[in-house]
């Protein structure tokens, strides 16, 4: 599924234990997943989820109405929106709207975007540094609740510029590009038949390559349409995407491919990582919903496009892992996965296994974006790299593509909701 990649972990999720009740419209695994991974209960879980989107939106304003003083906004261990503010003109004013907006106020030190200005000096620092460092330089990130710049490294004791705060720079691991799993087995015929969701498996194959990946957002084009957004890494032939050459999708059924259900009509891998599949049209009705979903199983219906916020709780759908639940921990970050460097991308504490890549990730009943790469695609079964991450604290991560850049980079492409 996903390329293995190291993470950049800002800071851990310290959440009470709530007892799970069931949710009303919310299907049981994704309850299983939401009170074993978050421990909150899915009302919880409801909760969070609009309070980031509410001060998502705030900060959306603030940035415009504010820049001197806004400082990013978060949510904190408890659920609960934060807006961090230097002491700037305009602070009064972004004070009195955020405590009137519910949000607790911090006072921090550099704005926003005087971190997004360490935060570019940085990358103009790496790109003239030699080689042999910048080669051990992995991402950058601004990490509002530390009001500081983060930076992960494959090795401590780098130099590096004087504005970055040690504290800040953490030694992982170097990323491994790639999706490394191969589908051995000949596309076979069949029409299938049922509603295809979001974690739902499928295979891309061109020629003698072939690989296994999970539907993201069900869609529709600005033609009209009927399309999947998935991972651009999912397509075997990048070059062909959009022609009548390109690799065609492939229905799953275990581990052989059944209906052919379209063809790659783009696919963005680099600084994005995204694919749009068009669906054919002896497919469309299978495609013509908004589900998400562990495969088999009852889904979630997404009824709007989310925007990433720290501290918000997702769950991705995967046909590898299916659902699995994180708190979010980097946004719009800079980080390079084998010989690509991805950016505005996002990460969670969330663990994902190879097959899941290209999979759905929500945020409450919101579509928030799609699986990329993991930090331990390496594993066989996510218990051991959980276990592991407990005992340590180098716990999963898995870096994302905001769905809402999808949107922005094609004018009319659009997600099914409710």
């Amino acid at each position: 599924m996903i390329a293995a990649s190291a993470a950049i972990l800002l800071f851990g999720p310290t959440m009470a234990v709530a007892d799970a009740q069931p949710a009303p419209d919310l299907p049981a695994q994704l309850v299983e997943a939401v009170t074993r991974d978050l421990k909150i209960s899915p009302e919880e879980y409801l909760r969070r989820a609009d309070i980031a989107q509410q001060v998502a939106a705030f900060s959306t304003t603030a940035q415009r109405q504010f820049p001197q003083a806004f400082a990013g906004a978060w949510l904190n261990d408890a659920g609960n929106a934060v807006v961090a503010l230097a002491q700037a003109p305009g602070a009064d004013q972004a004070r009195e709207a955020a405590q009137s907006a519910g949000f607790e106020v911090r006072n921090v030190a550099k704005s926003e975007s005087a971190l997004r200005g360490e935060k570019t000096a940085f990358e103009n620092w790496l790109a003239a540094a030699p080689p042999e460092v910048a080669a051990l330089v992995r991402g950058v990130v601004i990490d509002p609740v530390n009001n500081a710049i983060a930076v992960r490294v494959d090795q401590a004791g780098l130099p590096l510029p004087s504005f970055i705060d040690p504290s800040r720079v953490v030694v992982t691991a170097p990323p491994v590009a790639g999706e490394r799993v191969e589908l051995n087995a000949t596309p076979v015929a069949g029409d299938g038949n049922g509603a295809l969701a979001g974690g739902d498996g499928y295979a891309s194959v061109i020629g003698r390559s072939s690989l296994r990946c999970s539907l993201g957002f069900n869609g529709t084009d600005r033609a009209g349409n009927v399309v999947n957004i998935s991972a651009g890494h999912c397509n075997p032939d990048l070059g062909t995407a959009g022609t009548d050459a390109a690799a065609a999708v492939y229905e799953l059924n275990g581990d052989r491919a059944g209906a052919q259900l379209g063809t790659f009509s783009k696919s963005v891998l680099g600084a994005q990582d995204y694919s749009i599949i068009r669906i054919n049209d002896n497919a469309r009705p299978r495609f013509e919903n908004n589900l998400v979903r562990v495969p088999g199983n009852a889904p979630i219906a997404v009824d709007g496009v989310a925007t990433p916020v720290v501290g918000a709780p997702v769950c991705k759908s995967g046909a590898r892992t299916g659902f699995s639940c994180g708190i979010i921990n980097g946004v719009d970050q800079t980080v390079q996965v084998g010989d690509r460097q991805m950016t505005q991308s996002f990460s969670a504490n969330i663990c994902a296994l190879p097959g899941d890549s290209g999979g759905a990730i929500v945020t409450g009943r919101l579509a928030l974006g799609i699986s990329s790469a993991s930090s331990v695609a390496d594993y066989p079964i996510c218990e051991i790299p959980n276990i592991i991450g407990a005992i340590t604290g180098d716990v999963p991560q898995l870096f994302a593509q905001p769905l809402s850049v999808v949107l922005s980079d094609n004018p009319g492409l659009a997600v099914r909701t409710n």
